[in-house]
């Protein structure tokens, strides 16, 4: 029954997502369907025959497929990273950016910026080369930082995650110090951004990333038993099999891997690992087994949305990452004031 139960949400969730890839694509400014507030837009993509126009064919095809394909893939990583993260730390603040991957991504492509590698004929590979570089450096950096003893205890993960992502943030301060005419590039980079220009190089690197999401996510749905048994804390998951610290710096890294590979390609995009963990947990329940897989296309709903959003609501388009803060802000200050009502005596 209970198997049944979590089939049947899996199949919700995938018939939203479907839902939600088709209407954002079919909206958005441009002569396709620009944005109509009385919701007109519904059937555009298959209204009147329009599907002989070349303009409208190309905005479909190189500007809002992409970007819609995109967001889904960062999205899902970004949730799905944001479930392994709490799960690991066993704290609801747990988030993909917690631990200065991110910021080690952002560091890594602003640094190859500054050295000139993005005006490079090989740039569009070279940035994102860099950017992963950059968070896999900074994961093995704070994983040796919260190491005591052979263990990895999360409370020290943590903390060495803080203090890493302080220097970080020092040195991300720096590069736009430095920066003259590339200023606009390492911002760019630190708002987020899905506009994928399509080219052979860009659309192998995309294909490269989505490939790495999927397998990643298909680990970390592996490990959902040992998930499970980790939320009891550590000791009772020794005593029922669970090998901890193998776990910990499995899913970590894997975990680590996504984050890097995604920023490398989007920029910095947050709270959607925080805000959607939480939103999927209250719905379906803490069972690792239908978390993740739920988060993942939740996150990937919310993402395609907020990008939608973006390119629609302002007169020019408007960074995805303020898209997501704005949303998450509020929310992740509701979740705050939710978590002290209930411990209150």
């Amino acid at each position: 029954m209970r198997e049944g139960k979590r089939l049947v949400k899996i199949g919700l969730a995938l018939l939203f997502l479907a839902g939600s890839g088709y209407l954002c694509v079919a909206i958005g400014p441009g002569a396709l369907a620009p944005w109509r507030w009385d919701w007109t837009w519904a059937g555009t993509l298959f209204a009147g025959g329009r599907w002989g126009d070349r303009t409208m064919i190309n905005i479909l095809l190189n500007v809002r497929l992409p970007r819609v394909a995109l967001g889904a893939v960062v999205g899902a990583a970004l949730a799905g990273t944001g479930v392994v993260f709490q799960g690991l730390l066993r704290n609801p603040l747990g988030d993909p950016y917690i631990l200065g991957v991110s910021s080690g991504a952002a560091v890594g492509a602003s640094a190859g910026i500054l050295l000139g590698l993005g005006a490079s004929l090989y740039g569009t590979v070279l940035i994102p080369v860099t950017a992963f570089c950059g968070a896999v450096v900074v994961m093995f950096v704070v994983y040796a930082l919260g190491r005591v003893g052979g263990r990895v205890p999360p409370d020290t993960l943590l903390l060495a995650g803080v203090i890493v992502n302080f220097f970080l943030g020092g040195l991300l301060s720096l590069a736009m110090a430095l920066a003259q005419r590339e200023l606009h590039e390492i911002v760019y980079i630190l708002l987020g951004n899905l506009g994928l220009i399509l080219t052979t190089t860009t659309v192998i690197l995309f294909g490269t990333v989505a490939l790495l999401v999927v397998a990643g996510l298909v680990v970390v749905y592996l490990f959902a038993r040992e998930l499970n048994l980790l939320a009891l804390g550590e000791e009772p998951a020794e005593h029922l099999g669970v090998d901890v610290n193998r776990t910990r710096k499995i899913l970590f890294v894997v975990a680590s891997l996504l984050v890097g590979a995604v920023v490398s390609i989007s920029g910095l995009i947050g709270f959607v690992g925080l805000v959607i963990p939480h939103t999927v947990r209250m719905v379906s329940g803490p069972d690792h087994r239908t978390l993740i897989p739920l988060s993942a296309m939740s996150g990937a709903i919310l993402l395609m949305w907020a990008d939608a959003v973006a390119r629609t609501v302002a007169p020019t388009e408007i960074p995805v990452g303020v898209v997501t803060a704005l949303i998450g802000g509020p929310y992740f200050i509701y979740l705050l004031r939710r978590s002290h009502r209930m411990v209150m005596p």
